[in-house]
């Protein structure tokens, strides 16, 4: 694939799957999307214990109900970012306007940098919960491995989406040299 603006081929290029999955940014973005489910799933499937004594559930995270409900919106929302984020890497090569290619790098900066700090959030929360939760609460330690992994998922999920917006940096980068290269020396621009 040729270099073009924003790292995509030639705008109207035929769509390539070989070249979209070798792609660091899609690597990194399907691993974050794998990261969320574990999150979400981990916190949905055994974040909540119910006691014999009491009539609602209640979760692992001490006690806290907000806990759960955040690193299950948190899973939930960055499984649904990544997969309009995979579309939009499908459907890149196809945008043959320069400055929506730009505005689509920058969105991916933006939202990248967004998540990681979310996620930041995510883990500090719920490891701190988990601290300070009791062993009287769970005394058959039910669900503990769930919730330690939607902790362990949600630090791995900061390197994600952290590298994934440094990607987008150094792309929006090296092609705003390349385009500004162009600018001033069109003769060698490639047609």
């Amino acid at each position: 694939m040729e270099g073009g603006a924003y790292g995509a081929g030639k705008a109207g290029g035929a769509f390539d799957p070989y070249t979209l999955v070798r792609q660091p940014h899609t690597i990194l973005r399907v691993v974050s999307w794998v990261f969320s489910i574990v999150v979400f799933g981990s916190i949905v499937n055994e974040g909540y214990l119910n006691n014999p004594e009491e009539e609602e559930e209640f979760c692992i995270y001490n006690r806290n109900p907000n806990a759960c409900s955040y690193g299950v919106t948190v899973g939930v929302l960055a499984f649904l970012t990544c997969l309009v984020y995979l579309a939009l890497d499908v459907y890149f090569p196809q945008i043959s306007s320069v400055k929506d290619r730009k505005k689509a790098v920058l969105s991916d900066i933006g939202v990248s940098a967004f998540w990681a700090f979310f996620w930041f959030v995510g883990f500090c929360f719920l490891a701190n919960q988990w601290q300070v939760s009791k062993p009287k609460d769970n005394p058959l330690n039910e669900g503990t491995d769930a919730a330690r992994a939607a902790i362990a998922f949600s630090f791995f999920s900061i390197f994600t989406w952290s590298l994934t917006a440094a990607l987008a940096v150094r792309r929006f980068k090296d092609l705003t040299f390349q385009e500004e290269y162009n600018t001033l020396f069109p003769a060698s621009a490639q047609p």
